[in-house]
Order: C-alpha cells, then structure tokens, then sequence
C-alpha cells in the first residue's frame, strides 16, 4: 500500500510590516491547502473582527437625511458620509455618544468631537463639513462596537426619536486584505503551496494582530466541530526530600521515566502509516499511547492489527504496554 506523509506548514512569517499593513506568509502547505487556507483565513479577517462605528446621527434642526441646512456647505448626506469616514477606537463595550459642537465660520474636522475617554479617533484630520455662515452646527453621534458591515434598516430596529438618522454601520477594521499562493519545493516535492497574505487596517489594531486573531477564531471554529479535546498530560509526582537531603537514586528514575513518557511519537521506530494516523488522532506522546486500550487504538482509521504489534514493539522498549 502507498504511504504518505502530509508536511506540516511553517509559522506565519512576516515578510514586511509598515504602519497599519502587513504582508506575511505561510511556507509548507500541503497541495490546494494555500487556497484552502488563504480564502477561509480572508473570509474571517473581513467578517469577524470587532471594530466600532457610528450606528446613529442626530443633527440640530434636521428632521431627515435629504435636508439640506442653512449656512453648511455640504447637505446632510454628505455631512453623514464624511463623518463615516471617521475611525474609533473604543475602550468600553458599551455604546457611546459623542458631540460636535462648532460655530461658523469654520472648517469642521473630526478632531472637533469631543470623545471623553472611553473613545479615541484614529484620523482626526478628517474633513467632516465647512459652516459658511455665523451659525452653530451642533450634531450627536452614537458609537458603537461590532463585527463586519450592518445595513441601517438592522440597527434600526426599534422607532428612534424624530431628528435620529440611522446610518449603515461599517464596524469592521479592516480596510482590505488579498491573497496570493505559488508552488515552493518541499524535499523531493515541487508542487507545496506558499500563502502570502497582505492586510490593510484602519489603524485600531496591527495587521499582526488581525491575522493572529483570524487564524485563533478559526481554530475555535473548528475545535467546536469535532469537540476537540486537548491531550491529558501524564503527571508524575516527585517524592520531596527531608531536610534538604541530596536527590535520592528513586526520585531520578521518577525523572527518567517521565522524561520517557513525553518522548514524541514522530522520533519513534514506527512506519509512516501509523504515525501519520497516530498524529491524526492527537497522539503524540509515548505517555498518549501507554493510556490508550487495544481496542481504542484500533478504532483508529489506519491502524490495524500490523499497527498494534508495531506499536507494542516500540512500548517495550520503554519498558510500556497497552492499558489493559
């Protein structure tokens, strides 16, 4: 029968990292796993991140979006989409409500909200509106925290006060991010994939951070789906000694033998078929195979009675057999 061995991938590898981009890649992969990986990991940069934005707008004397006002060179549209060009960061979970309150004339930036301290604007040199006249131009924002993009006609859920103006809320940090793969060589092999990945924030968090956070929600993903459970690590208790006498011939054959116990199976005498279904099943450890039962074994995909001889030849070596 073919045998094979499937190459676990590299770490991620930062290629270039300047302000809020980053450009990183992941060596090894096994053939078709860089788009696998690269359209998943994409996916989730772009849906599942958390970020703040503005859910709401309340403006002095302004009943509807379509309005224009008196001495504001823009009209409410645009004074609306100018201000969602305005990035935050927020400390609290909770919503927030900030206040821009001018008097004209004046140019109108987003450093011109007042924030308190549980919100901080990432570009404060925003253009937000230009007050021509002698007037104030007084406007309440609502600040909130989620995830991706969330159309208005969502977050209005319930009846606003008259004057509010629900806005599509752009919650995500990210500004793009793409993808690329090539084939690398891998020992004899020339056709692993190689996945690049490029990311662009909005200044809230690094382009490290987005890819770390993506890849941990992915792995939750799936450790949910097939109820994984971490490996018990076998704990040997050593024996204290009295009054600080020297360490006793017993307390090292204690040491010796869990060191024995954590030796990993990818360094043992076994063919690849069983180390590759012995790894597929998250056992990696002399220690994982002494408590694992004949027949537990053999529910294995891949392994079967050559399997179990092989692997109690190796046991006996380290002194080990199969939980009875």
């Amino acid at each position: 029968m073919l045998e094979y061995k499937i190459i676990m991938p590299s770490k991620p590898r930062i290629v270039s990292e300047e302000g809020n981009k980053g450009v990183f890649e992941i060596d090894g992969l096994y053939p078709g796993y860089g788009h696998t990986l690269g359209n998943s990991l994409r996916r989730i940069i772009l849906s599942s991140l958390p970020g703040a934005s503005i859910t709401s707008v309340k403006i002095d004397g302004v009943s509807h979006e379509f309005q224009t006002m008196d001495g504001i060179k823009e009209d409410v549209i645009t004074v609306i989409l100018n201000l969602k060009r305005a990035r935050f960061k927020m400390i609290s979970d909770e919503p927030q409500t900030l206040t821009l309150s001018v008097k004209g004339p004046k140019e109108v930036l987003a450093s011109d909200i007042k924030t308190g301290g549980q919100v901080e604007i990432l570009n404060p040199e925003t253009y937000i509106a230009e007050v021509t006249g002698k007037v104030n131009l007084n406007i309440e924002l609502k600040i909130e925290k989620g995830l991706g993009f969330v159309p208005k006609e969502i977050m209005q859920k319930e009846k606003v006060d008259i004057g509010t103006i629900a806005v599509d809320a752009i919650f995500t940090p990210i500004r793009r991010v793409s993808y690329e793969v090539e084939n690398m060589r891998v020992g004899d092999n020339t056709n692993h994939n190689r996945l690049r990945i490029s990311i662009e924030t909005d200044g809230t968090m690094t382009a490290k951070d987005a890819l770390s956070q993506s890849i941990v929600i992915m792995i939750n993903q799936l450790k949910a789906i097939v109820d994984f459970k971490e490996p018990e690590e076998v704990k040997i208790e050593k024996k204290s000694t009295k009054g600080g006498e020297k360490e006793t011939e017993e307390d090292k054959k204690g040491e010796d033998f869990t060191d024995v116990l954590k030796t990993r199976t990818d360094s043992l005498d076994l063919s690849t078929r069983t180390l590759n279904a012995l790894t597929a099943a998250n056992i990696r450890t002399l220690g994982g195979l002494a408590r694992k039962r004949r027949e537990d074994l053999l529910e294995i995909e891949g392994i079967g009675e050559k399997g179990i001889t092989e692997i109690k030849k190796v046991l006996s070596k380290s002194g080990l057999n199969l939980k009875e």
